[in-house]
């Protein structure tokens, strides 16, 4: 029924008022890549002989790269490991990851209708994603879900990414001169990636945060996906 109702409302909007360019943070945002992530993970750390880590503990800290969910798993083992070999492990987990990097991650539910939605609505769709570009295009690629997307911008596309504005203004093409631009995502590089570009931003509370959505400052905080069209419309007026 929300959808339903937000499909004429925000028609309605896009027809008669102004673009809106919606920039999509992707892991924890658009898709569940935690159980790929994960996986990867017990497989790297196996290396070094430890049992598969605690999932919802890894979880929490995929946000923030590779690097943090190694480190992460290490330190709940009690394990300690050089540099040297952290370095190893994370070159050995990016190989593994971008080999198979699709067997387990699927959109969160809502995502592809709600985005079709809003394309065929007329609003121009991106991602602005802390993942590198080269993962993040392969793993759309294979969800087939590319085509959504006017652009994918990640992490080493441009010089600076989330938290700066940089990120936001190089994934919706424009720095606000064309439409409204919004920013959609799950953690605090992206509320402050949008506060620095000072556009409004929507976080999803399923989202991987540590901090509870409700602390990060975001103008909308949403449960389910299917609320963005009428979240866009309020927040675009």
């Amino acid at each position: 029924m929300i959808l339903v109702n937000a499909r004429f409302y925000f028609g309605y909007f896009m027809r008669n008022f102004r673009t809106i360019s919606v920039c999509f943070d992707l892991d924890g945002t658009l898709i569940d890549t935690a159980p790929d992530l994960v996986r990867v993970l017990d497989l790297v750390i196996a290396e070094e002989g430890l049992p598969p880590t605690d999932f919802k503990e890894a979880r929490k800290a995929v946000g923030y790269g590779s690097r943090a969910l190694i480190k992460g798993a290490f330190e709940r083992a009690e394990h300690k490991i050089s540099p040297k070999r952290e370095d190893e492990l994370q070159k050995l987990f990016l190989k593994l990851y971008a080999e198979d990097i699709c067997k387990l991650s699927t959109p969160f539910p809502g995502v592809v209708d709600t985005l079709k939605f809003l394309k065929n609505s007329g609003a121009e769709l991106s991602i602005c994603t802390n993942k590198p570009g080269y993962l993040a295009r392969p793993l759309m690629a294979a969800l087939e879900m590319t085509s959504l997307f006017i652009r994918i911008v990640g992490s080493d596309d441009i010089v600076r990414n989330k938290p700066y504005a940089d990120h936001i203004y190089a994934s919706a093409g424009h720095r606000g001169e064309k439409g409204a631009i919004i920013m959609v995502g799950d953690s605090r590089p992206d509320v402050l990636s949008a506060k620095n570009a000072k556009v409004p931003s929507i976080v999803m509370s399923y989202g991987y945060s540590t901090i509870p959505a409700i602390k990060l400052g975001a103008d909308r905080i949403l449960r389910n996906f299917r609320e963005i069209p009428s979240a866009l419309k309020q927040l675009s007026l």
